[in-house]
């Protein structure tokens, strides 16, 4: 018998009933509070239909909002929120996990508490602009973050951990990729430290594992994951030998016996320059656990990873931003509507909840 999308899955401790994943979605509509509000609420009902939801980043602490109108994981505000959306998708059978996200260096001071500098693995700018109350404004220098404070952030990691827990959560997905301040230590672009968090892939994948340990103890290996982006270079990221350093962030994660490993093939959105070299076959076959992918996958390009083993579950983005029921369109063999991209970040309703499903 096909393995394909429809194939049910155990994935930690849950079996999920599809393997369509929603990836998650940074869509800038949180309240003043930066918590979620009846607009998202209903938003994430309309998707539970998914296999598994991944909820959009959701900041850990105060220090690590990058962008306005994003929800955080640090407040009772943000919890109750939350809570009402984790509500509303197992109401009608989803499961959902919480990503947990700092978005390190590609921040501005003008969004952080007293002013205060981002904080990075190293005082390196990236090349980039932060959108800010009174417009863009380029990145600065960021702060270097001391070993007393890169503990401090483990820590806060935890405790937004335990507020996930709170607010209802199935489980939650460390953000490692897309240039936020996991990344940021990951990749020799950004990370040029010289202490036992930098130089070696050991050290540079330090951070991460500090994090997925502190991570586990509260939720349990089985209801953790872990994303990555080994060639996005969004937000100025590069690295010397990025098949050396994700096969081996692959491999130090096996350990941990995660709910999933999420890796995304995204390389940018700049078609004129050449595909960087990358085996994600080569990825695959190091991570030894549930594998997630993601970037651009169609239904049937989805199906025939899933069948030749090249995934065990596909995570769609832009198709879940214009299609709440892609399960049933996906099933039906249905026309797809088409995402307005002008209604991505920020807005109303229009872009967001009012994309028609079949039953409209």
């Amino acid at each position: 018998m096909t393995t394909d999308l429809f194939t049910p899955i155990q994935m930690g401790r849950y079996t999920l009933r599809n393997r369509i994943v929603m990836a998650p979605l940074t869509r800038c509509r949180a309240d003043a509070n930066n918590a979620p509000q009846a607009l998202n609420v209903e938003y994430y009902r309309q998707r539970a239909s998914a296999g598994l939801i991944i909820s959009e980043g959701s900041q850990i602490s105060l220090s690590a909002v990058g962008y306005l109108g994003t929800p955080g994981i640090y407040s009772d505000a943000q919890v109750a929120g939350w809570q009402k959306v984790t509500d509303a998708v197992h109401q009608r059978g989803g499961l959902i996990f919480l990503q947990l996200w700092h978005c390190g260096r590609v921040s501005h001071p003008s969004m952080l508490p007293g002013q205060q500098l981002p904080v990075a693995p190293s005082a390196i700018c990236a090349q980039g602009y932060a959108h800010t109350v009174t417009g863009t404004q380029a990145f600065v220098t960021p702060h270097e973050l001391s070993i007393a404070e890169i503990a401090g952030v483990v820590a806060d990691f935890a405790k937004a951990a335990e507020n996930a827990l709170r607010a209802g959560f199935d489980g939650v997905e460390i953000h490692g990729a897309n240039g936020y301040l996991i990344d940021q230590f990951l990749r020799d672009g950004s990370n040029q430290r010289r202490d036992e968090y930098g130089g070696s892939l050991e050290n540079r994948t330090r951070f991460l594992l500090d994090i997925t340990t502190a991570v586990i103890k509260v939720w349990g290996a089985d209801r953790v994951g872990v994303r990555l982006s080994p060639i996005n270079p969004f937000n100025d990221m590069r690295d010397s030998h990025p098949q050396n350093l994700f096969d081996h962030v692959a491999q130090a994660l096996n350990p941990f016996h995660l709910a999933y490993l999420h890796v995304t093939e995204w390389a940018g959105h700049d078609d004129s320059q050449p595909r960087p070299e990358f085996s994600f076959t080569q990825l695959r076959a190091a991570y030894r656990g549930t594998y997630m992918t993601n970037g651009g996958y169609t239904f049937d390009s989805a199906n025939t990873a899933i069948s030749t083993g090249a995934a065990d579950l596909i995570a769609f983005g832009t198709l879940y931003i214009a299609n709440p029921d892609l399960v049933e369109r996906f099933a039906a063999g249905a026309p797809l509507n088409e995402p307005d991209g002008s209604t991505y970040y920020g807005g109303n309703a229009a872009g967001y909840t009012d994309y028609p499903s079949l039953k409209n």
